[in-house]
C-alpha cells in the first residue's frame, strides 16, 4: 500500500490516541500502591466518574465497530445489538448493582465463596471468568489488526501486538486504579470520534436525496474492485455480467462472466471488478434489497431467523449482569448507593453511544456496499469517511475514527485484562501485587497469540458468543445467589456446568471455523452460532433444580448473607473482606 497524506493523518492520530492513553495511565500509576489499588481502585470511584470509565470499557470493538456493520449487513434484526446492549444495564442496576458491591467482595469469584461458602465453587467460578474475558480479549485484538490493515495496509498481526503491549503494559503498571483515569477519558474520544462523523455524514445524505427502502438491491456509484480475503457465500438477486480473477464455485474465471441469480462460493484471493451501477451481491443470509433490510424477521444470516433473535436478546440482555469486567468496576464504588447511580448513568451514556453506530450503518449499505460481498462489514466506519468525503474533510474525518477505534480496543482490552489478573492473583495465586502483574502478563500474551492464530468472526459475532457464555453462567449465579435463599453450592456448580459446557462449546466451534456445510441450515448450525436460548435456561433450571435436592447453608448463615447483601449500608453491616484476601 502506497501511503497518501491521509495515511499520515491517520497515523497520527492513533499515535495521538496511544500517547494519551499512555500518559494517563502513567498519571494512574503514581496513586497505586496496594492491591487494593490495583484490584478495586481501593473502593474511593464516584458515581459519574466511574460512569464514564464503564462506558469506556464496555463500549468495545463490537460497539464501535461490529454493531454498523451488522445493520449494514442485516438491517432491522441487527438493532437488537445495541438495544440488548444498552438494556442489559437495567437489570444490572435492578438485580445485581447494589447488593454486589455490599457484599464487600473483589472478585465474582470471592462474591460466590462469600455467598455459598464453597472453595471448589469459587475455583470453578474463577475458570469461568478466564473464559468469558479471554473470549472477550481475543476480537479486541483481532479488531485493532483489522483497523490498522485497512488504514494504513500493515499486516493483521501489528495492530494485535501493539495494541496487546499497551495494554499489557498499563495494567501491569497500576491495575484499576490507572485504568480508570484511562477508560474515563477514553468514552469521551469514542463518543467524539463516532458523534461527529454521522453527523457529518447526516447532513450529506439529506442533501444527496438517497433512498433506503427500494426494492432494488445496493448498487455502487463508481468503478469498484473487491478482494476477496476469505472464502464466502454470496447471492446474486438477478443474472449478472461482471469481471471476476479467481475461482468461481470451485472453477478458475479470469475475465468477464455471466453469473446465474441465487448463491456461489467465492474463493480466498479472488478479485471482483464492478462497474458504476452494478448491482452487489451481498453475503449468503443478508437480505439482498432495501426494502428486505428495512423489514424485521430475516434474521441474522442463518437457519431458523426468528430463534436467532430471540437467543441474541436473550444473551445481550442477561450477559452485561454476568461480564466480569463491567461487575469488577462496580466494587470501586464506594457504596451500594453510587453502585446504583453509576449504573443509571451508565444507561444513558451507552445509550447516547449506540444512537451514532447505528446511523453509520445505515449510511454504510449506501456509501460502501461492497463490503457486504466479502462479509468484512467491521470496515464499514473505517472506510466511510473517505468514501463520502473527498480531500481533506474526508481524511480528518477517518483520522478522527480511526483514534476512536483505537481507544475501543486499548479501553475495553485493559478492563478485560484486569479482570483475569485480578482473579488469577487472588484466586489462584497469594494475592500480592506482584502476582497481579505476573497474572496480567500471562493473560495478556495467551489472547494476544489466538486472536492472530484463530478464525476472525464479524467482532460483534464473537462478542455476542461471549455474552451468551456470561448469561449462561455468572449471570444466573449472581442473580440465584442475590435473590435466592434456597441456592446452594452443588446447584450453583451444577448450573455453571451446565451453563459453561453448553455455550463454551458452541462458542469453540465457531471461532474454530464452524460446522461443515452440509449442517448449516439445521437447528444444530443455529443453536452453535447463538446458543443463549438453550443454554442460559438449562443453567437456571440446573442451579435450582440440583440446589432443591442438596443441602445448602444453614437458615441462619443464610439470613446473615442476605442483611447483609441488602441492608441499607447507613446501618453499617457490610464490609469488605480485604482482611480474608490477605489471610487467603
Amino acid at each position: 500500500m502506497e501511503w497518501t497524506s491521509g495515511s499520515w493523518i491517520t497515523l497520527a492520530a492513533l499515535v495521538l490516541a496511544a500517547v494519551a492513553t499512555v500518559g494517563f495511565a502513567v498519571y494512574g500509576v503514581r496513586l497505586a500502591r496496594t492491591t487494593s489499588d490495583f484490584l478495586v481502585a481501593s473502593r474511593s470511584v464516584g458515581a459519574r466518574w466511574n460512569a464514564a470509565a464503564i462506558s469506556g470499557e464496555y463500549l468495545s470493538a463490537a460497539s464501535f465497530l461490529g454493531v454498523a456493520g451488522l445493520i449494514a449487513k442485516y438491517g432491522a434484526d441487527a438493532l437488537w445489538y445495541p438495544v440488548g446492549f444498552t438494556a442489559g444495564y437495567l437489570g444490572l442496576l435492578l438485580f445485581v448493582a447494589a447488593p454486589l458491591r455490599r457484599s464487600g467482595a473483589y472478585t465474582v469469584p470471592d462474591f460466590a465463596e462469600f455467598r455459598l461458602g464453597s472453595v471448589r465453587l469459587r475455583r470453578l467460578a474463577t475458570l469461568v471468568v478466564v473464559l468469558v474475558c479471554g473470549v472477550y480479549l481475543i476480537p479486541q485484538f483481532q479488531g485493532a489488526g483489522l483497523t490498522l490493515q485497512i488504514l494504513l495496509g500493515l499486516p493483521r498481526w501489528v495492530g494485535a501486538v501493539a495494541v496487546g503491549a499497551i495494554v499489557i503494559g498499563t495494567v501491569v503498571g497500576g491495575g484499576m486504579r490507572s485504568i480508570t483515569f484511562v477508560q474515563a477519558f477514553q468514552y469521551w474520544l469514542k463518543l467524539t470520534a463516532i458523534a461527529i462523523p454521522a453527523l457529518v455524514l447526516a447532513v450529506h445524505f439529506f442533501g444527496a436525496e438517497r433512498e433506503l427502502g427500494t426494492p432494488a438491491p445496493p448498487t455502487v456509484s463508481q468503478r469498484t474492485t473487491v478482494d476477496v480475503s476469505t472464502d464466502v457465500r454470496v447471492q446474486f438477486g438477478a443474472a449478472q455480467h461482471i469481471s471476476i480473477d479467481g475461482t468461481l464455485d470451485s472453477q478458475p474465471v479470469n475475465g468477464p462472466v455471466q453469473v446465474s441469480a441465487g448463491e456461489h462460493r467465492l474463493s480466498a484471493g479472488t478479485t471482483l471488478v464492478l462497474r458504476a451501477g452494478d448491482a452487489v451481491p451481498v453475503v449468503a443470509g443478508a437480505p439482498a434489497d432495501g426494502a428486505a433490510w428495512l423489514r424485521p424477521g430475516n434474521g441474522l444470516g442463518g437457519p431458523h431467523p426468528l430463534y436467532q433473535v430471540y437467543s441474541l436478546i436473550i444473551a445481550t440482555f442477561l450477559g452485561t449482569m454476568g461480564l466480569p469486567h463491567v461487575l469488577v468496576r462496580f466494587y470501586t464504588n464506594p457504596d451500594g448507593r453510587a453502585a446504583r447511580a453509576t449504573a443509571l448513568t451508565v444507561i444513558g451514556m451507552v445509550g447516547l453511544f449506540y444512537l451514532f453506530p447505528t446511523v453509520l450503518g445505515v449510511f454504510a449499505r449506501l456509501y460502501v456496499p461492497q463490503l457486504l460481498i466479502t462479509g468484512a462489514s467491521d470496515a464499514a466506519v473505517l472506510l466511510l469517511p473517505g468514501s463520502v468525503l473527498a480531500g481533506l474533510p474526508g481524511q480528518l474525518l477517518g483520522a478522527l475514527v480511526a483514534a476512536g477505534a483505537i481507544a475501543a480496543f486499548l479501553s475495553t482490552s485493559s478492563g478485560l485484562l484486569v479482570s483475569i489478573a485480578g482473579v488469577i492473583g487472588t484466586d489462584m495465586l497469594w494475592g500480592r501485587i506482584r502476582d497481579f502483574r505476573v497474572a496480567a502478563l500471562v493473560s495478556g500474551a495467551v489472547p494476544l497469540a489466538l486472536s492472530i492464530a484463530v478464525t476472525s468472526l464479524d467482532l460483534s459475532r464473537t462478542v455476542g458468543l461471549a455474552f451468551s457464555v456470561a448469561a449462561s453462567t455468572l449471570c444466573p449465579l449472581l442473580v440465584l445467589g442475590i435473590w435466592w435463599r434456597g441456592l446452594t453450592a452443588t446447584g450453583a456448580v451444577a448450573g455453571l456446568f451446565a451453563g459453561g459446557l453448553t455455550s463454551g462449546a458452541a462458542t469453540v466451534v465457531s471461532v474454530l471455523g464452524g460446522i461443515d456445510e452440509h449442517l448449516a441450515s439445521g437447528w444444530l448450525a443455529a443453536i452453535l452460532s447463538y446458543p443463549a436460548a438453550v443454554s442460559v435456561p438449562l443453567a437456571f433450571a440446573a442451579m435450582i433444580a440440583v440446589s432443591k435436592l442438596t443441602h445448602g447453608q444453614s437458615a441462619r448463615e443464610v439470613g446473615r448473607i442476605f442483611v447483609r447483601l441488602h441492608a441499607p449500608e447507613r446501618l453499617g453491616l457490610g464490609s469488605d473482606r480485604e482482611g480474608e484476601l490477605r489471610r487467603r
